[in-house]
């Protein structure tokens, strides 16, 4: 009995030990994903066209999906997300992804990856709580550069627009059969556990202060896409 209350209590103190860690790792990556996507539109000619932004639904951003030869499991290949809303961009959503047709990408160290979501279909995928691109949702290699050529299929049915960045060179990806999943440790860590992806992709909850950066990130990259292009 002894024995069965000291486990108790280890555990007791432990609990909150751990979901302070989740928390500081969400937040972690919620600083690298901003990161990312700023690195990346800071590269002239290099970066996500201002027509795509301009016609965003949800912007999402897994830094380091890949380590060595093999696509990491969904314990390391996490992300975020944030939608539009009548009141600007939504607080983040957190998600993971595994498995995928990564091609070329297979065998670079840290490959970072970048959805554009384009349509309410593709918004409605990223709401569920499970997805498979090209299953479920349409997906197709995202333009790089300044302007988007105008006469390319690229914003008619494709709901989601995939790019990548490894060993510094930031290009469209093909990116097929890839499990996108809700990631519950950091959505919990975050929210807590009431709050859905769905909620807050919405703008039915408040951003939380740590997700400054990479909204800011979202926000300031319309603009750079336009300085770019003048």
């Amino acid at each position: 009995m002894n024995r069965l209350m000291t486990c108790v209590a280890i555990l007791g103190l432990a609990s909150p030990i751990w979901a302070q860690g989740d928390l500081q790792a969400t937040n972690n990556r919620l600083d690298l994903a901003g990161s990312v996507l700023s690195e990346i539109m800071a590269a002239p000619d290099k970066g996500i066209p201002e027509e795509v932004l301009e016609h965003a639904r949800c912007v999402a951003v897994v830094p380091h999906v890949l380590k060595g030869s093999l696509v990491v499991g969904g314990e390391n290949g996490r992300g975020v997300a944030t939608c539009r809303t009548a009141n600007g961009w939504s607080a983040p959503a957190f998600f993971a992804i595994t498995g995928g047709d990564w091609g070329l990408q297979i065998g670079a160290e840290g490959v970072d990856l970048v959805m554009i979501i384009q349509n309410d279909r593709g918004m409605q995928r990223l709401l569920s709580s499970e997805f498979q691109l090209g299953a479920d949702a349409s997906a197709a290699a995202g333009p790089v550069g300044r302007h988007a050529s105008a006469d390319t299929d690229w914003k008619l049915d494709t709901e989601i627009l995939t790019y990548s960045r490894a060993s510094g060179a930031f290009a469209g990806l093909t990116l097929m059969e890839a499990s996108i999943r809700r990631d519950d440790v950091s959505m919990n860590a975050m929210y807590g556990h009431d709050v859905t992806s769905g909620s807050v992709l919405l703008g039915e909850v408040a951003a939380p202060a740590a997700a400054e950066r990479f909204l800011n990130a979202v926000r300031s990259a319309k603009a750079q896409a336009v300085a770019q292009g003048n």
